[in-house]
């Protein structure tokens, strides 16, 4: 029953930002549009894995550095290679330079989210933390969904 109820304000704040008014700032909206979803995935989470508010105090605080980070990496890396990859130019030993580029961010990634598991069994139950993988992807399917359904409504 809390699931149904909190989809409903997920499925209702989602809506809201669709039919937000029209004209300011694309940026200001994006802005806006983020903190939403930051907001709704909370909630999602939180509803998800069930937390108690002393779990909350201190896994909010480890889950916000861990997303920061994972962030953080993820523009640097299409900063730093992505970008170039579609490049005509690109030769093969610059195609090297960036897969040993591409590997080691990728194992960066990879040693962030082993690190991350490894502070959240200070403050969760194993359970939970597996519980939280779930969620995250649920969440993520829950979004791609509604996006796809708001695109063949259009």
């Amino acid at each position: 029953m809390k699931l149904i109820k909190l989809l409903g304000v997920f499925l209702f704040a989602f809506s809201m930002t669709t039919f937000a008014q029209p004209g300011g700032r694309f940026k200001e909206k994006m802005q806006q549009k983020k903190e939403q979803l930051k907001s709704m995935k909370i909630a999602f989470i939180t509803t998800e894995l069930n937390l108690t508010p002393d779990e909350a105090a201190k896994f909010w605080p480890v889950f916000n550095a861990f997303e920061e980070k994972q962030r953080e990496l993820k523009q640097e890396k299409i900063k730093n290679y992505l970008d170039r990859i579609d490049s005509d130019k690109l030769t093969e030993k610059e195609a090297n330079t960036l897969l040993t580029q591409m590997e080691s961010s990728e194992e960066e990634l990879f040693q962030l989210r082993k690190k991350f598991v490894s502070n959240l069994k200070g403050v969760l139950p194993s359970v939970k933390i597996l519980k939280l993988k779930k969620a995250e992807e649920e969440f993520s399917k829950k979004l791609l969904q509604q996006y796809r359904d708001k695109k063949m409504g259009n």
